[in-house]
Formats: C-alpha cells, sequence, structure tokens
C-alpha cells in the first residue's frame, strides 16, 4: 500500500461536500479542487497546499516539514507527520489548503 487508507478515507469525508475529487496518482492519493491538487496522500504522509507566501508560518506549526522533491524544497507546500493528524488538526490543515488552492485558477 502506498498510502493510509483509513486516513484517506478521514479526508475523503471532509472534502467531498467542497467538490473535491480524490485520484490515484503520484503513487498516492492526490485531493483536487477545480482541477488544481490541494494534498497528496502517500507513503512518506501528507503534504498541503499552504501558500508560498505562507510556507515559513507553515512550517513553525508542529508536525510540519519541508517538502522535498528531487533534493528542492518547494515552497508552497509541507509535508505533514501522520500522527500529529487529530481530527481538530486535519481539519485546520484542510481548511488552509483549500484557502490556497481556492486563490488559484481551475484547470
Amino acid at each position: 500500500m502506498s498510502y493510509d487508507e483509513v486516513l484517506a478515507e478521514r479526508i475523503t469525508e471532509r472534502l467531498e461536500a467542497e467538490g473535491v475529487v480524490a485520484k490515484k496518482m503520484f503513487s498516492g492519493l492526490a485531493f483536487l479542487l477545480q482541477g488544481n491538487a490541494l494534498a497528496n496522500l502517500y507513503d512518506e504522509g501528507l503534504m498541503v497546499r499552504v501558500g508560498k507566501e505562507r510556507t515559513d508560518e507553515a512550517l513553525a506549526r508542529p508536525g510540519a516539514t519541508p517538502l522535498v522533491i528531487r533534493g528542492k524544497e518547494q515552497r508552497g507546500w509541507v509535508l505533514l507527520a501522520e500522527e500529529t493528524l487529530d481530527d481538530d488538526v486535519l481539519d485546520d490543515w484542510l481548511a488552509w489548503a483549500m484557502d490556497a488552492t481556492a486563490e488559484l485558477p481551475p484547470k
């Protein structure tokens, strides 16, 4: 399994009423709002979009680390440790990701 199925269900339950679509991609499960990724769940954890200008603020929060792909930090995204994602924390991160993604033009 490439991602936590239980966490995937928790996220899906929270976002499906908002028009978010879950799609298997990038060796995980991507959550898309108007065609833009707002989160991706894969074997390393949950990455969420926070917006480039708020990356440092997001990284100051417990459980958040820089998202690094091929040795390069991806500003605008953070990687979250799954063990920190109780219901309230998960809701807060997903709301942040929804806000950051809603600012993007539809694809």
